[in-house]
């Protein structure tokens, strides 16, 4: 199996260069000096920033500029002094380059740093005797946006997730790169700041080397296909079970001495299909069937593409992640809670259908209700509730289902088998429903709240069922979880008066009733569909809502922050 070990990186020398050249520029600027000092580029550095009226009118060198608003907030720190300049020559432009090419390795694209436009204006550099001040203040800007844009892609992600993701809402890190840079510059240590604004947490750490050794993996070329054909299982024996050990040894996830060229489909061999279904999220149970074969038949160069979509979306939140939380990985179909940066209880979830997509966002947990009453939503009585309530008219009583009509005090309980339901539309629907508390009620015992724009909580199901489903996209987009009293003893625990036997007898008693709960927590929804586990294992799972295409087409984008 594919896990994850420390990864000894190779440096790529970049040649020395201590020279700045002629480049392009204004011409008055040109005339200003050919030796510009560092005291004259001040004011070329003001003019230039201030004649920038709109965004497309900030390019250098015809490229346009990733974070000028940050570039014009950095120099106007500073007086507009030059930042890259010292004693004649420029500082620190080699270990940027060098942190440009890192973020290789990060996922990202060096390119979009201007790394080939600098290099070539260094380059030229080191073959003249002079540079003139127009070249300098071009130098001194693209060195500047490199390193703000580099740190905050770094820090908080390359997209903004709200432009290709309308159901984003959690809040993202907040770093200050000009200040990083600034004293980035003072130490000489570009290279190590960039470094330090990747996130510290191990999980980031991890998947920045699964990336690694899948890219080495690809050095071999694309690992093999399995052919099309009958469900493989043990004991089989076929041409087809070949392909099947070669593919499987390409990632490791059997072993090379078990052999490639064996036709029979032995115990070693199930167990190492059982080993790629666990980390594929895949049924385990050693049968190579099509969902098992088609996740077999990714291409390698997409599982990597899928690591670094999925090192984005950690860039976009792992700045956040307290040591004490609740995580919920909507594309795993799995909730954890986390104590000191570890899963301390873990359950199966149940996620909203693909057209009902939960979303990503982040709130703090307050309080849970004991027998919670179900208020339908509107869109569910509008689109759903109705049609069934024309086709049978006893629905509502023998579901416990209360028609109401009004607000506060205009608020009045209707008799729903007194209502012609044939004239209602759900244009014109006038009614609200709630669903009493009982084993009927959709929300079980318990509901646990967070309150959010989107109406999104946990709660138990009377449904346990889907908890066996492998794929479990059942509901509107709340989650519904496997293990409601685990969670709220573990919740009320600070709270003497609530121990397991009284949330037991409070749950018999049939009563509504709110609970606060003593030390609130956050509750984080992610949409992760490549990680590494504890144990090592790289993991992958399919894209339930499409969301890793969108991701791509944005990162393929040349990024700006403006």
């Amino acid at each position: 199996m594919i896990q994850i070990k420390p990864i000894e990186k190779g440096i790529i020398a970049l040649a020395l260069i201590t020279l700045l050249l002629c480049g392009q520029g204004n011409a008055s600027e040109r005339k200003s000096s050919l030796r510009a000092t560092d005291s004259e580029l001040g004011p070329l550095i003001k003019k230039r920033l201030t004649e920038w009226k709109i965004p497309s009118q900030r390019i250098v060198e015809g490229e346009p500029l990733c974070a000028s608003v940050l570039v014009e907030r950095f120099y106007r720190r500073r007086n507009y002094r030059p930042a890259w300049r010292e004693d004649g020559g420029t500082i620190q432009a080699e270990p940027l380059m060098r942190a440009v090419e890192d973020a290789h390795d990060d996922g990202l694209t060096p390119d979009h740093y201007h790394l080939d436009l600098i290099k070539s204006l260094l380059a030229k550099g080191g073959k003249e005797s002079f540079a003139d001040a127009a070249t300098l203040v071009d130098l001194e800007l693209l060195l500047t946006d490199t390193f703000l844009a580099l740190g905050c892609h770094l820090s908080g992600g390359c997209v903004n997730p709200v432009t290709i993701e309308a159901e984003w809402f959690a809040k993202q890190r907040n770093v200050d790169v000009p200040s990083a840079l600034e004293q980035a510059l003072k130490k000489k240590q570009v290279r190590e700041a960039l470094a330090m604004m990747r996130p510290e947490q191990v999980s980031y750490e991890r998947l920045r080397q699964a990336l690694a050794l899948y890219r080495e993996l690809s050095l071999k070329g694309e690992w093999p296909q399995v052919s099309a054909g009958p469900v493989l299982k043990k004991d089989a024996v076929s041409d087809r079970v070949v392909e099947l050990r070669k593919r499987l040894a390409a990632s490791r996830d059997l072993e090379a001495e078990e052999g490639t060229e064996a036709s029979l489909f032995d115990t070693r061999l199930k167990q190492s299909v059982i080993s790629f279904q666990k980390r594929h999220g895949l049924k385990a149970d050693g049968i190579v069937g099509s969902a098992t074969l088609d996740a077999l038949n990714v291409p390698l160069s997409d599982r990597i593409r899928q690591i670094e979509l999925n090192m984005e979306r950690l860039r976009w939140i792992l700045g956040n992640i307290e040591r004490r939380c609740i995580i919920v990985n909507i594309a795993n179909f799995e909730l954890d809670v986390l104590e000191g940066g570890k899963s301390i209880l873990s359950m199966r979830v149940v996620v909203g259908k693909p057209y009902w997509d939960t979303p990503v966002f982040t709130a703090r947990m307050t309080y849970l209700i004991i027998n919670p009453s179900w208020t339908v939503p509107e869109r569910i009585a509008r689109k759903e509730l109705l049609e069934t309530i024309k086709k049978d008219p006893h629905y509502l009583t023998e579901q416990n289902i209360t028609t109401l009509r009004g607000w506060g005090s205009q608020e009045e309980e209707m008799d729903p088998e007194a209502i012609n339901w044939s004239k209602v539309t759900a244009k014109n629907l006038p009614y609200r429903f709630r669903q009493e508390p009982g084993p009927q009620n959709p929300l079980g015992s318990l509901k646990f709240m967070f309150p959010n724009k989107f109406d999104i909580y946990l709660h138990d199901t009377p449904v346990k069922r889907l908890f066996s489903e492998n794929v479990r996209t059942f509901s509107h987009g709340c989650t519904r979880i496997e293990k409601p009293l685990e969670l709220a003893v573990y919740l009320l625990q600070g709270d003497p008066s609530w121990t397991h036997e009284a949330i037991l007898a409070a749950i018999e008693e049939g009563t509504e009733q709110e609970v606060r709960i003593p030390i609130p927590l956050n509750v984080h929804f992610f949409y992760l569909t490549a990680w590494v586990d504890e144990q090592g294992a790289v993991q992958f799972r399919n894209d339930i809502y499409g969301r890793d295409k969108r991701l791509d087409e944005a990162l393929r984008k040349k990024p700006s922050l403006q």
